[in-house]
């Protein structure tokens, strides 16, 4: 089951997400980890979801998840990013921000993984994450 990083924001205020997809492998993942949780502290509107690519495959579809940590951003449960990012929360933050200032756009989305993503967004907001 995907690990929820900080307290569920209330409803009105889910608009962004941001889904960790790691592996319990992974020591960058286990590095990266405390630094999440931090930020998901910081940001409180926000919800900051941990899946485990292997325990939690179910979750992710088809998905090649080949480069870790990989980031999922949802903007009203609309990815707006998907890909790596390098394991620093500083460059995390900005990306959010920049999401934040622009205008979400499909384009930004790999057609191939769409169907997937949009699956990780439904079963987010129907299991509340």
């Amino acid at each position: 089951m995907p690990i929820m990083l900080a307290p569920a924001p209330a409803a009105a205020e889910r608009e962004w997400a941001v889904v960790c997809l790691c592996a319990a492998w992974c020591r960058t993942c286990d590095e990266y980890l405390p630094a999440l949780r931090a930020l998901a502290a910081r940001e409180p509107g926000a919800r900051f979801v941990w899946i485990d690519v292997e325990d939690d495959a179910e979750w992710i579809g088809d998905l090649d998840i080949e480069t870790f940590p990989t980031l999922l951003v949802l903007a009203a449960q609309t990815p707006v990013f998907f890909g790596p990012l390098p394991p620093q929360i500083a460059v995390l933050e900005r990306t959010l921000q920049a999401l934040r200032e622009s205008t979400p756009s499909d384009a930004a989305i790999d057609a191939e993984a769409a169907d997937d993503l949009a699956a990780i967004a439904a079963r987010i907001a129907r299991w509340g994450l």
